[in-house]
């Protein structure tokens, strides 16, 4: 049995900060713990990117390099080689939300498959992370998803068959693109041997999301678990989720890929059930949440012979729950089934932590043009905010480490 891991440890931590970045740090965190500043720059930033003002060099030296490892693949490589000396390994994530078109998703598709053959080359990267809304229309999406809660109950795959088929052509020539587009990208993935995690999306579209990684898990994980699908404990129905998912597998001879998040649309997903009147999908209250969040982890960890497991938290509970159980198992730290990960730029306690004591960890990197990526930095200021301790935990951290190094 190893010593206990603690994420007090704020000198591992920060081992690769220099003192004037740990203090940039601390004011920004301190400037999104004001919820009134993060309202006002969260519309604010958008807009002034739409308006072409010079707004770009305030945004790169705060939240950008914070939070992102660079505009482009190449700048990621800075990043990811820091990282990997502190053991620590990167799912690369290309940034860019909110495009609509064929053109747009054709060149999504393209851009996954680059990230997918340059992670190949690297002995750092073996995951990236892809959105299905960057390659399928969100309409469409919620259209499909809409069909399948229509249709009779049943299992995923079957509601998900019905409701193409009450699709008009043109639709299912649209939809039959997006299915080109994936297998592109799972095929890709395969041949290479990086893994694919498919994002999780708003519940209004998660079904058709679900149904499609199902899918590709039943026709790529066979020998290897390539693909991954994210689930979001936030939601009261995924614990039933992932079991029935594992069923599915078991029956299909396929390995499942679980990658399992708390969620990142909280107030959005709450705000839209008041104003359509239903009830609301999110958990009650955080106990819940925490319950079955570490629940599923539970669960996996039991049946690692079919699951591929990536603890995507940042709640120290849960990751140490993990360790404890590998080590109750008698299982290593470094189990091959088993990975963790956090954000690049939040919760180094964790990750550098874990590295220290061996186990598989990342930080989630995205990358893109500063214009293009404002989309993703916003929602990461509006979590910090909406998730409750999360930016004073930072704070205090690195308030820690700045007085320890004083002493």
């Amino acid at each position: 049995m190893q010593d206990r891991i603690s994420f007090d440890n704020t000198e591992v931590a920060f081992a690769d900060r220099k003192d004037t970045d740990l203090k940039k740090a601390y004011r920004l965190f301190v400037m999104m713990s004001m919820s009134w500043l993060v309202r006002i720059s969260t519309r604010i930033a958008p807009w002034s990117i739409r308006k072409g003002l010079p707004v770009q060099g305030i945004i790169r030296n705060t939240i950008f390099n914070q939070f992102v490892g660079g505009e482009t693949l190449e700048e990621t490589k800075t990043v990811a080689d820091k990282l990997g000396q502190s053991n620590v390994q990167v799912i690369l994530d290309y940034g860019v939300e909110g495009k609509e078109g064929e053109t747009s998703f054709d060149k999504a598709e393209d851009e996954f498959i680059k990230v997918i053959r340059y992670a190949s080359t690297q002995t750092n990267i073996p995951f990236i992370s892809i959105k299905v809304t960057g390659i399928a229309r969100f309409s469409l999406l919620e259209k499909i998803d809409s069909l399948m809660h229509k249709a009779e109950s049943g299992p995923l795959i079957r509601r998900y068959y019905e409701a193409l088929q009450q699709l008009i052509p043109e639709e299912v020539a649209e939809w039959d693109r997006v299915l080109v587009r994936m297998k592109n990208i799972a095929e890709v993935a395969v041949e290479t041997g990086v893994g694919v995690l498919v994002d999780a999306e708003e519940t209004w579209i998660q079904d058709p999301v679900d149904a499609i990684t199902m899918l590709m898990m039943d026709e790529y994980n066979k020998d290897k678990i390539i693909v991954y699908n994210t689930i979001q404990l936030y939601r009261h129905d995924r614990l039933p989720f992932l079991k029935l998912a594992l069923e599915a597998a078991i029956e299909k001879g396929f390995m499942l890929g679980a990658k399992l998040v708390r969620g990142a649309y909280m107030e959005k997903e709450r705000k839209r059930s008041i104003e359509k009147k239903y009830p609301s999908p999110i958990q009650p209250n955080k106990a819940t949440c925490d319950r079955d969040y570490n629940s599923a982890i539970k669960f996996c960890i039991d049946n690692l012979d079919e699951i591929g497991l990536i603890v995507a938290s940042h709640n120290e509970e849960s990751s140490l729950l993990t360790t404890k159980l590998l080590q109750y198992k008698g299982l290593p730290l470094d189990h091959p089934r088993v990975h963790f990960s956090q954000l690049l730029g939040m919760s180094d306690n964790i990750t550098f932590n874990l590295a220290k004591a061996g186990c598989r960890v990342s930080k989630y990197v995205p990358f893109g043009p500063i214009n293009d990526v404002v989309p993703y930095l916003m929602r990461r200021a509006q979590e910090n905010t909406s998730v409750g301790g999360q930016t004073s935990r930072e704070l205090a951290l690195i308030k820690k480490e700045i007085k320890r190094r004083k002493s």
